[in-house]
């Protein structure tokens, strides 16, 4: 019998046994498989982001700004963060993100595989993803590297990525980084931004409970918001502090203690402080240090901003703005209504209670005898006709002069659904008076300075920054009228001149340069004072006086000085100069008349004082150096007749501050600006009021009316932080006996004459001879310019 071919193909395959078949398949499979998962993996390694980001984290903070006594005022930021070390971050909040988000995060390299399994399982089982698996450090590289998109190549991405930086990172880095750049909802960056943003607090300060809400938080910042969503937001709060039991970090009983705390939340953001003076020094950091430094960067700002007196100064102008708004007269009603439809709302819980002085909209319901019933939102009170009173100057149009009309009786002047502006009067119980406001359509700014180091303390550039940013402490262009001929006189002390020279203050005319016109000043109404000192002719602002000085010392001697002083504006040369003609910024004369205050030494205005980086390097500091630009003796004449101003000129009001003060009021023609300068040894403030279309303010709006009680206001809160000191007196300035009539030695027989202060080698040696006759003044006038021509007068 024959045997079978031991190399017959087909019985071996026929023998082979079906388990090694199979075992082959899968052999086959897992390589193919292998070599697909290594294809995959090549192809996502080649276009991975760069860890540099993670390695050397630069993330966007927020540059903060300080007052003078460092206490932070506002912020500039892209990203609201503030960069925290993970030492400064309390234990509970670490550990209540850790219990949330990654319970296992000290334990995996990145990612999670058991934290995988479970919450398929989890989610399996509930039919739907109710637990996610992403680590802390996944989330980490997610936030850093990678786009939001949902698709399963970044997934994989993401988990090569959390690898790779716990390869290059410790735990305590990746957490640190973490807890940094998450979102937390409300604008916060960074645990840090969150802690002040939802508690008002340092991060320091959080309690177990707060931190509880905070770590759970990032999940769905918006969906767990306890403001939008208080009760999600307290369910979530409760879920934290059961994982950090579930985890160890807290007891049971430490649980439940949490979780029963009543949380107390900050409600929105405080209003920005000094938002004019914030712009104004953004500006500046801007073009020094670059967008990305400021809003990025994380710098410390210190800056000179005194915040008491920003806030007098911001109260004093709108007080000011409004009563003078109310003196133009009333514009009428915002609108009318239809009353049987007006809806009532129920009073909110959450509403803070009405105190005096607030304002807001109110729609007439109904008019009585002596009153009228108003209608506030849920709040319903009257406004008696006495309350309302200045409204009988009804102003029907623009113009101040012909678009008025006295409204006779009050009773018609309001009819039911007339919306009005009211401000709370009084609340007595549930019976709330109110008075008809009004917001003032007039602007004016307002801004301080140390005169010792050009600080400035307060700025204020208009009535409401969210209405107009256009800051007109420094870029308004306005004539300062005669606030500017302080400047004209100190240049003719500077020259020689005393407050004792003579000038004629009587009509004059000059011709120009066309041949056909010529130019005839005039005093503010219309008098002439005669032959009178420098001192009375700046005490009481006569126009004819200065005039005839800017003549006799010259236009080029006046523009010069001024720019010793600081005025860097273009001005004038021509002899309008002497009625303040030339446009300057507030903030010019405010330094100019701190040249005087500070015994004529100059120091440039400045905002920032110091800049750091995050690192506390210091990037610029402003190194103030005092400049004397004029002598101490010209600085104390000047100042000396300016305090005569106050004490006995147009600026009598401010002696109700009872200082050493010096000052000078300023007004336009047709009174389309009003000025007040003024200042102590120690501090320099300046006010202006006018339209911006650049129009009357209304007969009689002088400075002394419209601007010079605002500077009181003002005043008389700042001067509380200052010592009160006295304008100090240079040696080489003498005290002399003369005759005010001629700026001689007075007759040691006759009339009592009056002290009058020198620059030493300046004073007198005649004495004024015997009193002549008024066709004297008609003979001097006849003089080639009017100034120093009686033979007492002291010549340049």
């Amino acid at each position: 019998m024959p045997y079978p071919d031991l190399y017959d193909e087909p019985a071996r395959s026929r023998r082979r046994p079906w388990w090694v078949k199979a075992l082959l398949v899968v052999f086959l499979l897992s390589m193919l498989a292998a070599g697909a998962l290594a294809g995959v993996i090549w192809y996502i390694s080649q276009d991975l982001p760069s860890l540099n980001s993670v390695t050397a984290y630069q993330p966007s903070l927020v540059s903060r700004v300080y007052s003078d006594d460092r206490q932070i005022v506002g912020q500039f930021f892209v990203e609201r963060r503030i960069l925290t070390p993970l030492s400064d971050i309390p234990q509970s909040l670490i550990h209540a993100v850790i219990a949330v988000e990654d319970a296992r995060f000290f334990e995996h390299p990145g990612l999670d595989v058991i934290g995988i399994a479970r919450a398929g399982w989890m989610n399996l089982r509930r039919g739907g993803k109710v637990e996610g698996a992403s680590t802390i450090t996944q989330q980490l590289a997610r936030a850093l590297l990678l786009s939001p998109e949902r698709t399963y190549i970044r997934k994989l991405k993401e988990l090569f990525l959390a690898y790779k930086i716990e390869t290059v990172l410790t735990k305590e880095q990746i957490l640190e980084t973490y807890l940094n750049q998450i979102y937390f909802g409300q604008g916060a960056y960074g645990v840090s931004a969150a802690a002040q943003t939802y508690f008002g607090k340092d991060i320091s300060k959080v309690t177990v409970p707060e931190a509880a809400l905070l770590a759970g938080l990032p999940k769905s910042p918006n969906n767990y918001s306890p403001y939008k969503s208080p009760e999600r937001a307290k369910k979530r709060q409760e879920h934290v502090l059961t994982r950090m039991a579930e985890a160890g970090f807290l007891t049971l009983k430490e649980r439940d203690e949490a979780a029963a705390q009543l949380l107390t939340f900050r409600h929105g953001m405080p209003a920005q402080t000094a938002p004019y003076f914030m712009e104004y020094i953004r500006q500046q950091l801007m073009a020094k240090y670059g967008e990305s430094a400021v809003y990025k960067g994380g710098l410390d700002i210190f800056t000179t901003l005194n915040v008491r007196m920003q806030t007098a100064a911001e109260q004093a102008l709108r007080s000011g703005l409004r009563q003078l708004d109310k003196r133009q007269g009333w514009r009428g009603p915002l609108r009318t209504e239809d009353i049987s439809k007006l809806s009532v709302p129920a009073p909110s819980p959450s509403e803070a209670p009405l105190k005096k002085g607030d304002t807001m909209e109110g729609v007439v319901t109904k008019v009585g005898k002596d009153h009228v019933m108003v209608q506030a939102g849920s709040i319903q009170g009257r406004l008696f006709f006495d309350d309302m009173a200045w409204a009988k100057r009804r102003l029907r149009g623009r113009d101040l002069a012909k678009d008025v009309a006295v409204v006779p009786t009050l009773k018609g002047l309001l009819k039911p659904g007339d919306v009005v502006e009211l401000a709370v009067k009084s609340v007595d119980h549930d019976a709330i008076s109110f008075e008809l406001d009004q917001t003032p359509v007039v602007e004016g700014a307002l801004v301080a300075l140390d005169p010792r180091t050009g600080a400035i303390r307060a700025m204020v550039g208009g009535y409401d920054f969210s209405r107009s940013e256009f800051n007109r402490t420094v870029l308004a262009r306005r004539q300062p009228g005669s606030a500017f001929k302080p400047i004209i006189y100190a240049t003719a002390f500077n020259a020689g001149l005393s407050p004792a020279t003579v000038v004629l203050d009587t009509p004059v005319v000059y011709e120009q340069e066309d041949p056909d016109k010529t130019w005839k000043p005039e005093n503010y109404g219309k008098k002439f004072h005669g032959m009178t000192t420098l001192r009375s002719a700046l005490t009481h602002s006569h126009n004819l006086a200065t005039v005839r000085l800017l003549d006799k010392i010259g236009v080029k001697s006046v523009v010069d000085f001024s720019k010793t002083v600081g005025i860097m504006s273009p001005l004038n040369h021509d002899l309008s100069l002497a009625l303040g003609s030339s446009s300057m910024t507030l903030l010019e004369l405010a330094s100019a008349y701190g040249v005087f205050a500070n015994q004529g030494f100059r120091l440039d205005p400045y905002a920032v004082s110091v800049v750091q980086d995050q690192s506390g390097q210091i990037l610029g500091q402003n190194l103030f150096t005092p400049r004397q630009v004029i002598s101490t003796e010209t600085a104390y004449l000047i100042t000396n007749v300016l305090e005569d101003v106050i004490q006995r000129g147009t600026g009598q009001q401010a002696k109700s501050l009872a200082r050493p003060i010096a000052g000078k009021t300023g007004t336009t023609n047709d009174y389309t600006d009003a000025w007040f300068m003024g200042y102590t040894p120690n501090f320099v403030a300046g006010v202006w009021v006018g339209f911006d279309d650049i129009r009357s303010l209304g007969e009689t709006e002088s400075g002394a009316h419209a601007a010079l009680p605002i500077w009181i206001d003002f005043m008389r809160e700042a001067l509380l932080q200052l010592p009160e000191v006295p304008f100090e007196i240079p040696e080489n300035i003498v005290f002399v006996n003369v005759d005010a009539a001629t700026g001689l030695l007075a007759a040691d027989h006759g009339e009592q004459g009056t002290v009058e202060i020198f620059l030493k080698g300046t004073e007198p040696t005649q004495s004024a001879p015997p009193r002549t006759d008024s066709t004297r003044f008609y003979q001097i006038d006849q003089g080639v310019d009017g100034v120093g021509e009686l033979p007492a007068a002291i010549q340049p």
